[in-house]
């Protein structure tokens, strides 16, 4: 019996050591051809490492686009659209959890339904009203549409209502505000939800490519999605550029995933706790 307990947690292990690997190929192989020569790079068959590691090829990116630009203008718009996400989702979780008041779950269900609409289809009605609002190239148009979620109110309210309502009672006791009660009691509660929504808010935000294309046409409102992948062209790719400048996109998402991951495990753990 032990012996088949044992064999099963190798198996098991077996299987995940080699699941991890078949995950991690790409990105060992975008490092690896980072550091390649654009001949090295198109050789067949290819070579696992690179004969000369060329670490110029990291300066080449800021050389040839205007790189650090396109990096100051994603993380503008990343912490704008997640720090609005954060207080806009949080108040209307905050009160689709805990207040009455008529036509609540019709509203829920509303803004519920927004989720089954693919974003493709609003896209020419929200650009015709940026244009109107002479928003176009401009950080509002790329900003403004990605400052509320339907996902995030979701989610936030899932949290919020597995949250003893006994807390609300004694904090009313004490007199307390509604508002009081959100920011004193559920928000420091709700800190790994909170986390949760901030990493899918971070990532989409990041990694958005199709939206700022659409609304902005100077080089200087360009984000790295975009500045990355004019290494692509129609008829040649710099493989080692590309691959630079996606692996220095890509750091930062890393680093944030690595430290908040507790948070982030926990909040996805708990958010369908109770609803």
């Amino acid at each position: 019996m032990v012996h088949d307990t044992r064999r099963k947690k190798i198996g098991a292990h077996a299987l995940l050591i080699i699941g991890s690997l078949i995950m991690i190929m790409p990105f060992l192989w975008m490092v690896s051809t980072s550091f390649k020569s654009f001949a090295e790079s198109m050789q067949v068959p290819p070579t696992i490492f690179p004969k000369e590691f060329k670490f110029q090829n990291y300066l080449e990116v800021f050389e040839k686009i205007n790189f650090a630009q396109y990096y100051l203008n994603t993380m503008i718009i990343t912490a704008s659209r997640t720090a609005f996400q954060l207080i806009l989702c949080s108040l209307a979780a905050y009160a689709f959890a805990r207040l009455r008041f008529p036509g609540k779950n019709i509203i829920f269900i509303t803004i519920l339904s927004v989720l089954m609409v693919p974003s493709q289809v609003i896209m020419i009605p929200s650009f015709v009203i940026m244009r109107e609002l002479g928003w176009i190239d401009t950080f509002y148009a790329i900003i403004v549409p990605g400052i509320f979620s339907a996902f995030g109110t979701f989610l936030l309210r899932q949290f919020f209502m597995a949250i003893p309502k006994e807390l609300d009672e004694a904090a009313k006791i004490d007199g307390c505000s509604f508002f009081g009660i959100y920011w004193r009691i559920i928000l420091p509660l709700s800190k790994p939800a909170l986390v949760s929504l901030a990493i899918f808010t971070i990532l989409a935000s990041w990694n958005d490519f199709l939206w700022p294309l659409i609304v902005t046409n100077s080089d200087e409102m360009r984000v790295l999605s975009i500045g990355i992948a004019t290494f692509q062209g129609q008829y040649a790719t710099d493989y080692p550029l590309l691959m630079a400048g996606a692996l220095m996109a890509t750091a930062p998402m890393i680093i944030i995933f690595l430290f908040l991951q507790k948070y982030f495990i926990e909040g996805i753990a708990l958010s369908g706790v109770k609803g």
